[in-house]
């Protein structure tokens, strides 16, 4: 899901993205992730009026108890670092390091418009997150704080001083403010207990990756690249290939655009839907059918994202269709924070999605047949699917997962309570009409990798379980739009398919592996402390595995099946941003890890 809800407050995740990473070192301080996480949740609606009234001090209680301590005592210890009576009363209690986390977090500014933050605040996601958090932050007469919070974040960012906590309090359009410290302390235990289990499941997997690497062949002398962004290294190094360097051939795009009439779309949804795609063929020396691998982007992308994944498998072969899926690309997300839309992807779009794909499918073997540039250069029977975030969902369900209807009554009344913001959008297939029979699978696909997946609540264990192809699951373990735990790891486990691989970065984020269009700029920049740790070593790694996956088990070319283990997965990981692979994972075993002390 490259995703609207993580990009907008990317500043305040400068440190959340560290929070569940595998430790190397300095660790994270729980107390400063849970205020960011907090402040994750100020999500504003419309209120440009400016108040009548600000808030002079906050009122913290604790069942009967309560305390205050005055704005302006905040705010000259933020600026100053100066410590008066109203704040010794607290600070007395806190370690100096944590003081200056406080300080950092004050003011830390979110480059966030108004407009923005307003906007997004119209969907459905934005008002349930502004509700959460108007239960913990509440006015001066314990009223729900909803409102107040977007007043006082749209104040904040319409100021010169910008989005920082210590503006949107002074900006709370209330004499006083109430933070419930019990409701406090069960969001940080409820943040904590997802902080340890993802942990404790990401040491599991590396344990097992690396108990599995030991007992196969090793890979010696793999290459490591001084530039990130070099493919300049040797074909092999002792007689091992080098999947990541370029391959023999260059590859020329051809562009269409896909219409897929009323009649074609469920009776439920009666959409024209028109779309472009890109097809990056292979230039061969003799024409010959190349396999074909579809690429489904995330949500607020488009077909550029995975541009130099295309390039990199077409150059070894593959003829690679990348379409831009309307209604939850770029563009949609554009339309959203100018007005002109109402919501980041609507329900259909569990829907569409998977029918762009088939329908680009069936649009290529026509043109295979009557297009010059086309006729004979694709295998339209040994097609692979990779996809990323909402792309990834995309996959699976063309791999034979069909929406989960039982699985969403059953998660979604509870969603309000998870930490997994992906729900926010899964949850929206609940909406879909479910007396439809979505036809979504395709029998073309052989294969599929899915990059930080969102399908825990709309696919589930039965759907998962119905996938007999292989599959490639990969989860970033500082990933908080698709936590690790519950969209890849817990649902790798679900798998039956007898060919399955989970693959984890260890500190990789949501968007390790995306190339934001024309090198940069989108709709809503993403600042690199977000994207995370080097990020063209993610990129690396996706382009290594994938080509090994899809040479494997679409091109059928046995020698790239050796580097679809975890001897291949620990020869090319590098700090800081490690790399785990696994084969087999049971239910058993995560569950012994997530409940060991």
């Amino acid at each position: 899901m490259n995703c609207l809800f993580p990009v907008l407050f990317a500043t305040a995740k400068r440190s959340n993205r560290r929070l569940i990473a595998r430790p190397t070192g300095k660790r994270s301080n729980p107390s400063k992730s849970l205020l960011l996480n907090l402040s994750l949740w100020l999500l504003p609606a419309v209120l440009t009026a400016t108040p009548t009234v600000a808030a002079e001090k906050i009122y913290a209680s604790y069942a009967v108890l309560e305390r205050s301590i005055s704005i302006s005592a905040l705010e000259a210890f933020a600026k100053e670092g100066q410590i008066d009576e109203d704040l010794a009363v607290y600070a007395q209690y806190v370690p100096p390091e944590q003081l200056e986390q406080l300080r950092e977090i004050l003011l830390t500014r979110a480059d966030i418009t108004p407009v923005t933050i307003s906007q997004f605040l119209y969907t459905q996601q934005g008002e349930t997150l502004l509700k959460r958090l108007g239960q913990v932050i509440k006015t001066g007469s314990r009223r729900e704080g909803k409102f107040a919070i977007r007043s006082a974040l749209i104040l904040a960012a319409a100021d010169p001083e910008g989005l920082t906590l210590l503006n949107v309090l002074r900006k709370f359009p209330t004499e006083s403010i109430r933070i419930d410290l019990q409701s406090v302390q069960r969001i940080a235990r409820q943040l904590q207990q997802a902080i340890n289990q993802t942990n404790q499941a990401i040491a599991l997997v590396d344990g097992l990756s690396t108990t599995e690497a030991a007992s196969q062949p090793g890979f010696g002398g793999i290459p490591v690249a001084v530039d990130p962004g070099s493919s300049e290294f040797p074909v092999a190094l002792g007689g091992q290939l080098d999947l990541w360097r370029t391959g023999p051939f260059t590859s020329e795009v051809k562009s269409i655009e896909i219409t897929i009439r009323n009649a074609q779309i469920p009776t439920a949804l009666t959409d024209e839907r028109i779309f472009p795609v890109d097809i990056y063929l292979p230039q061969q020396a003799t024409r010959q059918a190349a396999p074909v691998i579809v690429i489904s982007h995330g949500l607020g992308s488009d077909r550029k994202t995975f541009q130099y994944l295309a390039q990199h498998l077409a150059s070894y072969g593959f003829a690679v269709a990348v379409p831009q899926h309307p209604g939850s690309d770029a563009r949609q997300l554009q339309a959203l924070l100018s007005g002109t839309a109402s919501d980041v992807a609507e329900p259909k779009e569990f829907v569409y999605r998977p029918l762009d794909v088939k329908y680009l499918l069936d649009t290529l073997t026509q043109l295979e047949q009557t297009d010059p540039q086309l006729q004979g250069r694709l295998n339209l029977q040994q097609v692979g699917v990779l996809g990323q975030s909402f792309g990834g969902y995309t996959s699976l369900a063309l791999a034979g997962a069909p929406i989960n209807f039982n699985q969403l009554r059953q998660d979604c009344p509870n969603s309000f309570d998870s930490w997994n913001i992906s729900l926010l959008l899964q949850c929206r297939a609940a909406e879909l009409p479910d007396a439809v029979q979505y036809d979504l699978s395709d029998e073309r696909v052989k294969a599929v990798i899915a990059i930080n997946p969102i399908n825990s609540s709309t696919l589930g264990r039965e759907s998962l379980s119905q996938i007999q192809v292989p599959v490639m699951l990969v989860a970033g373990s500082a990933d908080t739009a698709a936590p690790a735990l519950p969209e890849q790891i817990q649902p790798f486990t679900w798998l039956t398919t007898p060919e399955k691989y989970l693959v984890v970065m260890n500190g990789g984020t949501h968007f390790s592996t995306l190339v934001e269009a024309d090198g940069g700029g989108g709709v809503v920049p993403i600042p690199s402390d977000v994207i995370g740790p080097t990020p063209g070593q993610a990129r690396r790694y996706i382009s290594a595995l994938s080509l090994a996956f899809f040479k494997t088990h679409i091109a059928g070319d046995p020698q790239y099946r050796p580097y679809l283990r975890a001897s291949y997965a620990e020869a090319i990981s590098r700090e800081p941003l490690s790399l785990s692979l696994i084969e087999s994972l049971t239910e058993t075993q995560l569950n012994e890890a997530l409940n060991r002390r």
